[in-house]
């Protein structure tokens, strides 16, 4: 294995990266410790100048009253420790430290990955490519995200998110999480200085699924991940609304969402492994962003391990059938 090795799932190797676990044992809310220090990311010199141009074309595009991405406070990860556990319990304990940046410094870095330097080197070689993710400075960071993969309680669907071709960035016009959120100073930075990954989760679904603060949400986040593409961060989380069916959603939906527009379409697909998975299967690999089949199968493993009272050996049961289905698929496509 590698330091980047990308997640493998229904035969295709993604770009998506698990940093740690494997969906059976998730991180409580009370073990994910966020601290956020203050104080800008820092560019050497040559990717400040880079920062720079983005920001002059996009103030540029916006005064002649061309479409431009609108730069809004982020954070940067500075360290994302994940190694420890409980002292009562095998429960993982994560600790993550953010610090300031802004969309145009995830830009800066995110957009020339393989732009050439004068030293000679790219963005990627001399800081991502055979090394491990976690050493990266704080400036090749500068987006986090919170991936949820939706199930509806009463009626046992699995919600995919088909992204407009109107959002900004790499990933409009394909299958995505059920609902993503992108960590915003503005938004997710309390009074008290406290971010809260889970609070970012529930604001996800709100603003794009019009899941209330009243309805019964049973959240877990399972993991981290790593779109090797683009260098973004991403918590993976698992949601189930307890009372709801699919039905009850859309119903919801036709009466308005706050961020319409970050969906075109929905589908409802029944919550087993294999129904799951033949939907992935069935959508070639350039329909989806790097890191969602990862969260999706990583989602019926922990149902699969919930289902058996916390046995982790309930991740085999979807290993097999992903097995046996891809075997089935390979066999369809020769005759």
């Amino acid at each position: 294995m590698t330091l980047r090795d990308g997640f493998t799932v229904v035969g295709r190797q993604t770009d998506c990266h698990v940093v740690d676990g494997d969906g059976t044992r998730p991180i409580d809310e009370e073990n994910m410790r966020v601290s956020y220090r203050p104080g800008r990311v820092r560019f050497p010199d040559e990717i400040g100048r880079w920062r720079r141009e983005i920001e002059e074309e996009e103030t540029r595009k916006e005064a002649a009253g061309e479409r431009f991405r609108w730069n809004n406070p982020r954070f940067a990860v500075e360290r994302l420790d994940i190694a420890a556990r409980t002292h009562t319990a095998e429960k993982p304990v994560a600790t993550l430290v953010l610090c300031d940046a802004d969309y145009y410094d995830f830009l800066a870095t995110s957009l020339n990955l393989d732009r050439v330097q004068q030293d000679g080197q790219t963005l990627r070689e001399q800081y991502l490519d055979g090394k491990d993710p976690l050493d990266a400075p704080a400036f090749m960071s500068c987006s986090l995200g919170v991936n949820v993969a939706v199930e509806t309680g009463r009626d046992n669907k699995m919600l995919f998110s088909h992204r407009s071709s109107r959002v900004a960035g790499p990933h409009g016009s394909r299958w995505n999480s059920s609902a993503n959120e992108g960590l915003a100073r503005n938004h997710d930075l309390q009074a008290d200085g406290r971010v809260s990954l889970h609070a970012v989760a529930r604001r996800a679904m709100r603003e794009e699924l019009a899941v209330h603060a009243s309805d019964e949400v049973d959240l877990e986040l399972l993991c981290f991940g790593l779109d090797l593409r683009n260098n973004q961060w991403a918590a993976f989380f698992r949601a189930v609304l307890t009372d709801l069916t699919e039905e009850d959603l859309r119903t919801r939906w036709s009466r308005g969402i706050e961020d319409k527009w970050e969906h075109d379409r929905h589908a409802f697909v029944p919550a087993d492994p294999e129904n799951v998975l033949r939907f992935m299967l069935d959508e070639p690999e350039e329909r989806w962003t790097p890191c969602a089949p990862a969260l999706f199968y990583l989602a019926l493993v922990r149902a699969a391990v919930r289902r058996r009272d916390g046995d982790p050996d309930g991740r085999f049961e979807v290993e097999a059938i992903e097995r046996r289905m891809v075997r089935e698929w390979e066999a369809a496509k020769s005759l």
